[in-house]
Protein backbone atom coordinates (compact mmCIF):
# COMPACT_ATOMS: atom_id res chain seq x y z
CA UNK A 1 0.00 0.00 0.00
CA UNK A 2 1.43 3.37 -1.06
CA UNK A 3 2.16 6.15 1.42
CA UNK A 4 0.24 9.23 0.34
CA UNK A 5 0.95 12.92 0.92
CA UNK A 6 -1.77 15.56 1.33
CA UNK A 7 0.00 18.39 -0.53
CA UNK A 8 -0.66 20.20 -3.83
CA UNK A 9 1.34 22.69 -5.85
CA UNK A 10 0.26 26.31 -5.53
CA UNK A 11 0.22 27.00 -9.27
CA UNK A 12 -1.25 23.83 -10.80
CA UNK A 13 -3.13 22.56 -7.71
CA UNK A 14 -2.02 19.08 -8.74
CA UNK A 15 -0.89 16.69 -5.99
CA UNK A 16 2.86 16.84 -5.41
CA UNK A 17 2.96 13.03 -5.27
CA UNK A 18 0.28 11.83 -7.67
CA UNK A 19 0.94 8.14 -7.06
CA UNK A 20 2.33 8.25 -3.53
CA UNK A 21 5.44 6.45 -2.34
CA UNK A 22 5.68 2.68 -2.40
CA UNK A 23 6.78 0.74 0.66
CA UNK A 24 10.28 0.35 -0.78
CA UNK A 25 10.76 4.08 -0.22
CA UNK A 26 10.95 3.34 3.49
CA UNK A 27 14.34 1.74 2.94
CA UNK A 28 15.84 5.20 2.62
CA UNK A 29 14.85 5.99 6.22
CA UNK A 30 17.64 3.64 7.27
CA UNK A 31 20.04 6.51 6.62
CA UNK A 32 18.02 8.89 8.83
CA UNK A 33 18.78 8.96 12.59
CA UNK A 34 15.72 7.14 13.93
CA UNK A 35 16.50 8.30 17.43
CA UNK A 36 15.57 11.84 16.41
CA UNK A 37 12.23 11.77 18.17
CA UNK A 38 10.86 14.98 19.57
CA UNK A 39 8.91 14.17 22.69
CA UNK A 40 8.09 11.49 25.18
CA UNK A 41 5.05 12.63 27.11
CA UNK A 42 4.41 11.89 30.72
CA UNK A 43 1.50 14.19 31.42
CA UNK A 44 0.08 13.91 34.90
CA UNK A 45 -3.34 12.33 34.87
CA UNK A 46 -4.56 12.92 38.42
CA UNK A 47 -7.79 14.75 39.11
CA UNK A 48 -10.42 16.04 36.74
CA UNK A 49 -8.61 16.92 33.51
CA UNK A 50 -11.20 19.60 32.70
CA UNK A 51 -11.14 21.34 36.10
CA UNK A 52 -8.75 24.30 36.05
CA UNK A 53 -8.73 24.46 39.84
CA UNK A 54 -6.91 21.13 39.76
CA UNK A 55 -4.95 21.50 36.51
CA UNK A 56 -4.26 25.26 36.35
CA UNK A 57 -3.70 27.52 33.34
CA UNK A 58 -0.69 29.65 32.42
CA UNK A 59 0.92 31.73 29.69
CA UNK A 60 4.18 31.62 27.72
CA UNK A 61 5.25 34.90 26.12
CA UNK A 62 8.41 36.36 24.59
CA UNK A 63 10.65 38.45 26.82
CA UNK A 64 10.51 42.22 26.83
CA UNK A 65 8.00 44.74 25.58
CA UNK A 66 6.53 42.39 22.96
CA UNK A 67 5.53 39.88 25.63
CA UNK A 68 3.97 42.57 27.83
CA UNK A 69 2.02 43.95 24.88
CA UNK A 70 0.57 40.51 24.16
CA UNK A 71 -0.31 39.99 27.82
CA UNK A 72 -2.20 43.28 27.84
CA UNK A 73 -4.15 42.27 24.73
CA UNK A 74 -5.46 39.03 26.25
CA UNK A 75 -5.92 40.35 29.83
CA UNK A 76 -9.71 39.66 29.90
CA UNK A 77 -9.10 36.01 28.93
CA UNK A 78 -6.49 35.72 31.67
CA UNK A 79 -8.99 37.08 34.20
CA UNK A 80 -11.59 34.51 33.10
CA UNK A 81 -9.18 31.60 33.52
CA UNK A 82 -8.07 32.90 36.93
CA UNK A 83 -11.69 32.92 38.08
CA UNK A 84 -12.14 29.38 36.74
CA UNK A 85 -9.14 28.17 38.72
CA UNK A 86 -10.47 29.50 42.00
CA UNK A 87 -8.77 32.89 42.00
CA UNK A 88 -5.22 31.54 41.65
CA UNK A 89 -3.00 33.83 39.58
CA UNK A 90 -2.08 32.55 36.14
CA UNK A 91 1.62 31.78 35.95
CA UNK A 92 3.41 33.75 33.22
CA UNK A 93 6.63 32.42 31.70
CA UNK A 94 8.75 34.92 29.76
CA UNK A 95 11.11 33.17 27.36
CA UNK A 96 13.87 34.28 25.02
CA UNK A 97 13.49 34.08 21.27
CA UNK A 98 14.74 31.31 19.05
CA UNK A 99 15.31 28.51 21.54
CA UNK A 100 16.57 25.34 19.91
CA UNK A 101 15.60 21.93 21.28
CA UNK A 102 18.55 21.66 23.65
CA UNK A 103 17.95 25.13 25.10
CA UNK A 104 14.25 24.34 25.46
CA UNK A 105 14.99 21.19 27.45
CA UNK A 106 17.33 23.14 29.74
CA UNK A 107 14.66 25.82 30.26
CA UNK A 108 12.05 23.16 31.00
CA UNK A 109 14.22 21.58 33.68
CA UNK A 110 15.46 24.80 35.24
CA UNK A 111 12.38 27.03 35.05
CA UNK A 112 9.14 25.20 34.32
CA UNK A 113 9.95 22.22 36.53
CA UNK A 114 11.63 24.31 39.20
CA UNK A 115 11.90 22.41 42.50
CA UNK A 116 10.50 25.38 44.44
CA UNK A 117 7.10 25.02 42.71
CA UNK A 118 4.64 22.45 44.01
CA UNK A 119 3.24 20.14 41.36
CA UNK A 120 -0.36 21.22 41.97
CA UNK A 121 0.64 24.85 41.30
CA UNK A 122 2.34 24.10 37.98
CA UNK A 123 -0.08 24.81 35.12
CA UNK A 124 -1.01 21.90 32.88
CA UNK A 125 -2.78 24.13 30.34
CA UNK A 126 -0.38 26.55 28.63
CA UNK A 127 -1.24 29.22 26.09
CA UNK A 128 1.68 30.51 23.99
CA UNK A 129 1.39 34.04 22.59
CA UNK A 130 3.27 34.99 19.43
CA UNK A 131 4.48 33.41 16.20
CA UNK A 132 7.15 30.74 15.77
CA UNK A 133 9.89 33.34 15.31
CA UNK A 134 9.27 34.65 18.85
CA UNK A 135 8.38 31.58 20.93
CA UNK A 136 10.01 28.73 19.01
CA UNK A 137 8.31 25.59 17.77
CA UNK A 138 11.05 23.60 19.52
CA UNK A 139 10.00 25.07 22.88
CA UNK A 140 6.37 24.31 22.12
CA UNK A 141 7.27 20.69 21.35
CA UNK A 142 9.28 20.34 24.54
CA UNK A 143 6.50 21.89 26.62
CA UNK A 144 4.13 19.33 25.12
CA UNK A 145 6.05 16.72 27.12
CA UNK A 146 4.47 17.94 30.34
CA UNK A 147 1.58 20.24 29.40
CA UNK A 148 -1.42 20.75 27.13
CA UNK A 149 -0.28 23.52 24.83
CA UNK A 150 -2.04 25.91 22.47
CA UNK A 151 -0.80 28.97 20.60
CA UNK A 152 -2.33 32.29 19.61
CA UNK A 153 -0.85 34.48 16.90
CA UNK A 154 -2.43 37.18 14.75
CA UNK A 155 -0.97 39.73 12.33
CA UNK A 156 -2.68 42.63 14.15
CA UNK A 157 -3.70 43.51 17.70
CA UNK A 158 -7.34 43.45 16.58
CA UNK A 159 -7.03 39.71 15.97
CA UNK A 160 -6.12 39.07 19.61
CA UNK A 161 -8.92 41.33 20.84
CA UNK A 162 -11.49 39.67 18.58
CA UNK A 163 -10.50 36.16 19.70
CA UNK A 164 -10.60 37.06 23.40
CA UNK A 165 -13.98 38.77 22.99
CA UNK A 166 -15.32 35.67 21.22
CA UNK A 167 -14.17 33.30 23.97
CA UNK A 168 -15.67 35.53 26.67
CA UNK A 169 -18.94 35.94 24.76
CA UNK A 170 -19.43 32.19 24.44
CA UNK A 171 -18.44 31.64 28.08
CA UNK A 172 -21.02 34.15 29.27
CA UNK A 173 -23.75 33.22 26.78
CA UNK A 174 -23.37 29.57 25.72
CA UNK A 175 -25.56 27.99 23.10
CA UNK A 176 -28.93 26.65 24.16
CA UNK A 177 -28.08 23.38 22.40
CA UNK A 178 -27.26 20.29 24.45
CA UNK A 179 -25.66 18.25 21.66
CA UNK A 180 -22.86 19.08 19.26
CA UNK A 181 -22.78 18.47 15.52
CA UNK A 182 -19.90 16.28 14.27
CA UNK A 183 -19.11 17.24 10.67
CA UNK A 184 -16.93 15.32 8.21
CA UNK A 185 -15.71 17.00 5.01
CA UNK A 186 -13.64 15.29 2.30
CA UNK A 187 -12.28 17.02 -0.81
CA UNK A 188 -12.38 14.14 -3.33
CA UNK A 189 -10.11 15.52 -6.04
CA UNK A 190 -9.50 12.20 -7.75
CA UNK A 191 -6.17 11.63 -6.00
CA UNK A 192 -5.22 8.41 -4.25
CA UNK A 193 -4.56 10.36 -1.04
CA UNK A 194 -8.12 11.72 -0.94
CA UNK A 195 -9.60 8.32 -1.75
CA UNK A 196 -7.57 6.65 0.98
CA UNK A 197 -8.47 9.37 3.47
CA UNK A 198 -12.16 9.04 2.72
CA UNK A 199 -12.20 5.24 2.85
CA UNK A 200 -9.98 4.71 5.89
CA UNK A 201 -10.70 7.79 8.00
CA UNK A 202 -13.70 9.94 7.17
CA UNK A 203 -16.23 7.24 6.29
CA UNK A 204 -15.39 4.92 9.25
CA UNK A 205 -15.47 7.85 11.69
CA UNK A 206 -18.93 8.92 10.56
CA UNK A 207 -20.28 5.37 10.49
CA UNK A 208 -18.97 4.46 13.92
CA UNK A 209 -20.35 7.68 15.40
CA UNK A 210 -23.80 6.43 14.34
CA UNK A 211 -23.21 2.97 15.80
CA UNK A 212 -22.01 4.14 19.21
CA UNK A 213 -24.13 3.26 22.26
CA UNK A 214 -26.69 5.82 23.34
CA UNK A 215 -24.58 6.71 26.40
CA UNK A 216 -21.89 8.03 24.03
CA UNK A 217 -24.20 9.49 21.39
CA UNK A 218 -26.31 11.54 23.80
CA UNK A 219 -23.77 14.38 23.48
CA UNK A 220 -23.84 14.37 19.68
CA UNK A 221 -26.28 14.94 16.89
CA UNK A 222 -26.06 12.36 14.08
CA UNK A 223 -22.89 12.98 12.06
CA UNK A 224 -23.17 14.86 8.78
CA UNK A 225 -20.77 14.17 5.90
CA UNK A 226 -19.94 16.20 2.83
CA UNK A 227 -17.91 14.78 -0.06
CA UNK A 228 -16.75 17.52 -2.40
CA UNK A 229 -16.31 16.36 -5.99
CA UNK A 230 -16.47 19.70 -7.77
CA UNK A 231 -20.15 19.39 -8.65
CA UNK A 232 -23.15 21.20 -7.20
CA UNK A 233 -24.64 24.65 -6.77
CA UNK A 234 -22.13 27.45 -6.48
CA UNK A 235 -18.39 27.01 -6.06
CA UNK A 236 -16.60 24.46 -3.90
CA UNK A 237 -15.61 27.25 -1.50
CA UNK A 238 -19.23 28.38 -1.18
CA UNK A 239 -20.38 24.81 -0.52
CA UNK A 240 -17.69 24.33 2.11
CA UNK A 241 -18.69 27.52 3.93
CA UNK A 242 -22.38 26.57 3.84
CA UNK A 243 -21.54 23.16 5.25
CA UNK A 244 -19.60 24.73 8.12
CA UNK A 245 -22.03 27.56 8.93
CA UNK A 246 -24.18 25.52 11.35
CA UNK A 247 -25.21 27.77 14.25
CA UNK A 248 -24.97 24.96 16.81
CA UNK A 249 -21.38 24.56 18.01
CA UNK A 250 -19.86 21.86 15.84
CA UNK A 251 -16.68 19.83 15.46
CA UNK A 252 -15.42 19.71 11.87
CA UNK A 253 -12.91 17.16 10.61
CA UNK A 254 -11.79 18.11 7.11
CA UNK A 255 -9.46 16.17 4.81
CA UNK A 256 -7.91 17.77 1.76
CA UNK A 257 -4.62 18.65 0.14
CA UNK A 258 -2.82 21.62 1.63
CA UNK A 259 -1.34 24.24 -0.66
CA UNK A 260 2.44 24.01 -0.94
CA UNK A 261 5.19 25.54 -3.08
CA UNK A 262 4.59 26.07 -6.82
CA UNK A 263 5.85 23.39 -9.19
CA UNK A 264 8.82 25.65 -9.95
CA UNK A 265 9.88 25.18 -6.34
CA UNK A 266 9.83 28.81 -5.24
CA UNK A 267 7.19 31.27 -4.09
CA UNK A 268 7.20 34.71 -5.68
CA UNK A 269 7.65 36.38 -2.30
CA UNK A 270 7.64 35.83 1.45
CA UNK A 271 4.28 37.57 1.65
CA UNK A 272 2.72 35.24 -0.94
CA UNK A 273 3.93 32.12 0.84
CA UNK A 274 2.73 33.28 4.25
CA UNK A 275 -0.67 34.16 2.81
CA UNK A 276 -1.20 30.89 0.90
CA UNK A 277 0.87 27.99 2.23
CA UNK A 278 -1.46 25.68 4.14
CA UNK A 279 -4.63 26.91 2.39
CA UNK A 280 -6.95 24.03 1.43
CA UNK A 281 -7.34 22.75 -2.13
CA UNK A 282 -10.99 21.76 -2.45
CA UNK A 283 -11.86 20.88 -6.06
CA UNK A 284 -11.02 21.85 -9.64
CA UNK A 285 -8.47 24.43 -8.66
CA UNK A 286 -10.64 26.10 -6.03
CA UNK A 287 -8.78 27.01 -2.84
CA UNK A 288 -10.05 27.93 0.61
CA UNK A 289 -7.89 30.90 1.68
CA UNK A 290 -7.82 33.07 4.78
CA UNK A 291 -9.99 35.73 3.11
CA UNK A 292 -12.83 33.22 2.66
CA UNK A 293 -13.22 32.51 6.39
CA UNK A 294 -12.43 35.95 7.78
CA UNK A 295 -15.88 37.54 8.06
CA UNK A 296 -18.63 34.97 7.40
CA UNK A 297 -20.23 32.50 9.83
CA UNK A 298 -17.77 29.62 9.93
CA UNK A 299 -18.02 27.05 12.72
CA UNK A 300 -19.24 29.64 15.25
CA UNK A 301 -18.17 28.51 18.71
CA UNK A 302 -16.88 25.24 17.25
CA UNK A 303 -13.61 23.39 16.74
CA UNK A 304 -11.91 22.68 13.41
CA UNK A 305 -9.50 19.80 12.77
CA UNK A 306 -7.89 20.38 9.37
CA UNK A 307 -5.99 17.36 8.05
CA UNK A 308 -3.70 18.69 5.31
CA UNK A 309 -0.06 19.59 4.82
CA UNK A 310 0.95 22.83 6.56
CA UNK A 311 -2.66 23.41 7.70
CA UNK A 312 -1.35 24.82 11.01
CA UNK A 313 1.97 26.22 9.85
CA UNK A 314 5.41 25.68 8.40
CA UNK A 315 8.54 24.73 10.37
CA UNK A 316 12.00 26.11 9.68
CA UNK A 317 13.07 22.65 8.46
CA UNK A 318 10.86 19.69 7.66
CA UNK A 319 11.70 16.59 9.69
CA UNK A 320 10.95 14.53 6.59
CA UNK A 321 13.44 16.33 4.32
CA UNK A 322 16.47 14.10 5.14
CA UNK A 323 14.44 11.03 4.17
CA UNK A 324 13.00 12.57 0.99
CA UNK A 325 16.45 13.63 -0.14
CA UNK A 326 17.45 9.97 -0.17
CA UNK A 327 14.77 9.12 -2.77
CA UNK A 328 15.81 10.80 -6.07
CA UNK A 329 16.52 7.50 -7.77
CA UNK A 330 12.99 6.28 -7.01
CA UNK A 331 10.90 9.21 -8.13
CA UNK A 332 11.85 12.28 -10.16
CA UNK A 333 8.95 14.26 -8.64
CA UNK A 334 10.21 13.47 -5.15
CA UNK A 335 13.69 14.59 -6.17
CA UNK A 336 12.42 18.01 -7.21
CA UNK A 337 10.19 18.28 -4.17
CA UNK A 338 12.93 17.30 -1.71
CA UNK A 339 15.09 20.13 -3.00
CA UNK A 340 12.32 22.66 -2.42
CA UNK A 341 12.57 24.97 0.58
CA UNK A 342 9.26 24.61 2.41
CA UNK A 343 9.94 27.37 4.89
CA UNK A 344 9.86 30.99 3.82
CA UNK A 345 12.62 32.61 1.73
CA UNK A 346 13.64 34.40 4.95
CA UNK A 347 14.18 31.01 6.62
CA UNK A 348 11.66 31.73 9.37
CA UNK A 349 8.92 29.32 10.47
CA UNK A 350 5.37 30.67 10.64
CA UNK A 351 1.78 29.86 11.57
CA UNK A 352 -0.54 29.59 8.55
CA UNK A 353 -2.82 32.49 7.62
CA UNK A 354 -5.97 30.34 7.22
CA UNK A 355 -6.34 29.23 10.88
CA UNK A 356 -5.37 32.72 12.05
CA UNK A 357 -8.24 34.22 10.07
CA UNK A 358 -10.70 31.60 11.31
CA UNK A 359 -9.76 32.22 14.95
CA UNK A 360 -9.92 36.02 14.57
CA UNK A 361 -13.41 35.77 13.03
CA UNK A 362 -16.01 36.68 15.71
CA UNK A 363 -18.28 34.06 14.14
CA UNK A 364 -15.49 31.51 13.79
CA UNK A 365 -14.20 28.55 15.80
CA UNK A 366 -12.67 28.66 19.27
CA UNK A 367 -9.80 26.33 18.37
CA UNK A 368 -8.10 24.84 15.31
CA UNK A 369 -6.01 21.66 15.19
CA UNK A 370 -3.72 21.33 12.20
CA UNK A 371 -0.44 20.00 10.89
CA UNK A 372 2.83 21.93 11.21
CA UNK A 373 4.75 19.91 8.60
CA UNK A 374 4.05 17.48 5.75
CA UNK A 375 0.90 15.47 6.50
CA UNK A 376 0.92 11.83 5.40
CA UNK A 377 -1.75 9.15 5.45
CA UNK A 378 0.25 7.19 8.06
CA UNK A 379 -1.63 8.89 10.91
CA UNK A 380 -4.77 6.91 10.01
CA UNK A 381 -3.55 4.14 7.69
CA UNK A 382 -1.24 1.25 8.48
CA UNK A 383 -0.40 -0.83 5.43
CA UNK A 384 -3.92 -0.37 4.09
CA UNK A 385 -5.72 -0.96 7.40
CA UNK A 386 -7.76 1.81 9.00
CA UNK A 387 -6.45 3.37 12.22
CA UNK A 388 -9.15 5.97 12.66
CA UNK A 389 -10.33 5.47 16.24
CA UNK A 390 -7.96 8.03 17.73
CA UNK A 391 -9.59 10.71 15.55
CA UNK A 392 -13.12 9.52 16.35
CA UNK A 393 -12.35 9.47 20.08
CA UNK A 394 -10.95 12.99 19.91
CA UNK A 395 -14.10 14.27 18.20
CA UNK A 396 -16.34 12.50 20.70
CA UNK A 397 -14.40 13.96 23.62
CA UNK A 398 -14.80 17.50 22.28
CA UNK A 399 -18.51 16.87 21.70
CA UNK A 400 -18.74 15.86 25.37
CA UNK A 401 -17.45 19.34 26.37
CA UNK A 402 -13.91 18.25 27.10
CA UNK A 403 -11.43 21.09 26.96
CA UNK A 404 -9.72 20.83 23.59
CA UNK A 405 -6.23 20.51 25.05
CA UNK A 406 -7.29 17.49 27.08
CA UNK A 407 -9.13 15.92 24.14
CA UNK A 408 -5.98 16.17 22.04
CA UNK A 409 -4.35 13.51 24.22
CA UNK A 410 -6.15 10.97 22.03
CA UNK A 411 -3.50 11.85 19.43
CA UNK A 412 -0.67 12.45 21.89
CA UNK A 413 -0.98 9.05 23.57
CA UNK A 414 -0.44 6.99 20.36
CA UNK A 415 2.54 9.19 19.48
CA UNK A 416 3.94 8.57 22.96
CA UNK A 417 3.57 4.82 22.55
CA UNK A 418 5.32 4.97 19.17
CA UNK A 419 8.22 6.92 20.67
CA UNK A 420 8.68 4.36 23.42
CA UNK A 421 8.34 1.50 20.94
CA UNK A 422 11.06 3.04 18.79
CA UNK A 423 13.37 3.41 21.78
CA UNK A 424 12.84 -0.24 22.74
CA UNK A 425 13.36 -1.40 19.14
CA UNK A 426 16.55 0.63 18.80
CA UNK A 427 17.88 -0.94 22.00
CA UNK A 428 16.98 -4.42 20.75
CA UNK A 429 18.67 -3.71 17.40
CA UNK A 430 21.84 -2.67 19.20
CA UNK A 431 21.86 -5.84 21.29
CA UNK A 432 21.13 -7.96 18.21
CA UNK A 433 24.07 -6.46 16.36
CA UNK A 434 26.43 -7.24 19.23
CA UNK A 435 25.05 -10.78 19.52
CA UNK A 436 25.16 -11.23 15.74
CA UNK A 437 21.50 -12.14 15.55
CA UNK A 438 18.54 -10.70 13.65
CA UNK A 439 16.64 -7.90 15.39
CA UNK A 440 13.03 -8.58 16.36
CA UNK A 441 11.81 -5.57 14.36
CA UNK A 442 12.52 -5.32 10.65
CA UNK A 443 14.11 -2.20 9.19
CA UNK A 444 11.01 -1.48 7.11
CA UNK A 445 8.70 -1.74 10.12
CA UNK A 446 10.99 0.48 12.17
CA UNK A 447 11.07 3.02 9.34
CA UNK A 448 7.29 3.03 8.99
CA UNK A 449 6.89 3.65 12.71
CA UNK A 450 9.37 6.53 12.48
CA UNK A 451 7.27 8.11 9.74
CA UNK A 452 4.03 7.46 11.60
CA UNK A 453 5.40 8.95 14.81
CA UNK A 454 6.51 12.22 13.24
CA UNK A 455 3.25 12.45 11.29
CA UNK A 456 1.20 12.24 14.50
CA UNK A 457 3.57 14.38 16.54
CA UNK A 458 3.26 17.27 14.07
CA UNK A 459 -0.35 18.08 14.94
CA UNK A 460 -0.62 21.26 17.01
CA UNK A 461 -3.40 23.22 18.65
CA UNK A 462 -4.04 26.85 17.75
CA UNK A 463 -6.19 28.74 20.22
CA UNK A 464 -6.58 28.49 23.97
CA UNK A 465 -6.21 24.82 25.01
CA UNK A 466 -8.74 25.42 27.81
CA UNK A 467 -11.70 26.21 25.53
CA UNK A 468 -14.55 23.76 25.14
CA UNK A 469 -17.75 23.68 23.11
CA UNK A 470 -20.20 26.22 24.60
CA UNK A 471 -23.06 23.77 25.07
CA UNK A 472 -25.54 23.52 27.91
CA UNK A 473 -23.89 21.38 30.56
CA UNK A 474 -25.52 17.93 30.82
CA UNK A 475 -27.08 16.92 34.15
CA UNK A 476 -24.82 14.97 36.53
Amino acid sequence: MAIELLLSHADTHAPVLETGLEAESLRAIASVPLSRTRRSRYLRSTGNQNDLREQRWGLVVPEGEEGQRLLDLIAPLRELREREQGGHSAQVYRVRRGMDREAAHRWLEKTFECEQVEEEDRPRYLLILGDLDTVSLELQEVLSIVALVGRLVFPTDDGYRAYVAKVLRWAEHPSAARRAHPLFYTARDGSAAARLGHDLLMKPCAEMALERPETRRRHMEPPVSCVETGEGTGTAVERFLRFASEATPSVLLSLSHGLGPPSSGNWASIEQQRALQGALVLARGQVLTSEAVADVPFLPGGVWFGLACFSAGTPAHSLFAPWLQELPELNATVARFAQTSHHGPDGQPFIAALPQAALANPEGPLAVVGHIDLAWTTSFSQQGSSRHKKFRNLIEAICQRSRVGAALTYLLAPANRLERWQAASAQDASKAKKAQRRARTSDSDLAFRWLQYHDLASYVLLGDPAVHLPLVAPPP
